[in-house]
This record gives C-alpha cells, structure tokens and sequence, in this order.
C-alpha cells in the first residue's frame, strides 16, 4: 500500500515553493482566508437570521 511520509509530503512541498514561489503562495493564502473568513460571516449571520 502506498502511503504518504513526511518526506513525500516535504517533497511536494518544496516542489511547490519552486514553481509557484513564496509571493503567489502568500497571496493564495491571503484570499483562502478572507473566503473562509467571509463564509463563516455568512454562516453566523443565518444562524442569527434563523433564530430570531
């Protein structure tokens, strides 16, 4: 059975440092967060919209 170590997943890390370098890994993450932030927002909003 094929199985990920942590040396497959430090590989593929690093392999994607190189092609897509830290800048655009950095912007990705910023809007990653602010969507999960937005959806949280979004999901406490109808929660609160439900309840009343």
């Amino acid at each position: 059975m094929m199985g990920l170590s942590i040396g497959h997943i430090a590989l593929f890390a690093i392999i994607i440092l190189v092609i897509f370098g830290t800048a655009k890994l950095k912007n990705f993450g910023k809007d990653v967060g602010g969507a999960v932030k937005d959806f949280k927002d979004a999901v406490r909003e109808d929660k609160k919209d439900t309840h009343q």
